[in-house]
């Protein structure tokens, strides 16, 4: 089975729900895409998604890079399986982020410290969707392509992650502190 259209479709739901809950805040008058406003190394994050969308709608790479390493049916259906779970695992952390969400470190956010639901199970419930998501992806289409920017997008995201408890440490003092002390970064 050709799962590429699945692939295609859970991605393009995933951006989706993102300019939803962007949208949404908007007319709250909140501010959401502050990415690389506070640091422009945050457009690190766009080259392993130009290279994932690339490689997902078929484009030309080397054999090298997209030659299938396992062709599995039953992987294939993992991948589906591990990309819907993402899905919903992103969009319930999206209602629990409330007003909070945004798209960049807000270094102005008047917002209080998140630390229920999927927040009280890891710090980056939203990273651990996008991590799962790939993973998913990477099982629909195991090639090098799609390892390559599991890799790199899993490094790139552990960086943001770093950088924004950073900056939670100097915002939110010691309740961030004793919030880390509960719950793990990630699960």
């Amino acid at each position: 089975m050709d799962f590429r259209y699945i692939a295609v479709t859970a991605f393009a739901l995933l951006i989706v729900l993102v300019l939803i809950r962007a949208a949404i805040l908007r007319r709250q008058g909140i501010k959401v895409i502050i990415f690389g406003e506070t640091d422009k190394s945050d457009f690190l994050l766009i080259l392993p998604i130009l290279f994932f969308v690339y490689a997902l709608i078929g484009l030309p790479l080397p054999e090298l890079l997209k030659h299938r390493a396992l062709d599995s049916e039953l992987l294939g259906w993992c991948g589906v399986a591990l990309c819907a779970a993402a899905l919903v695992w992103f969009a319930v952390t999206l209602r629990h982020f409330g007003s909070s969400f945004r798209v960049g470190i807000d270094e102005n956010t008047k917002e209080k410290l998140i630390t229920g639901g999927t927040f009280s199970l890891s710090r980056n419930p939203l990273y651990i969707g996008f991590d799962v998501f790939f993973i998913g992806q990477l099982l629909i289409a195991p090639n090098l392509a799609s390892l390559i920017v599991v890799l790199f997008f899993g490094a790139v995201i552990h960086r943001q992650i770093l950088r924004e408890e950073k900056f939670l440490r100097a915002h939110y003092g010691q309740e961030y502190a004793d919030y880390c002390g509960k719950v793990r970064r990630y699960l």
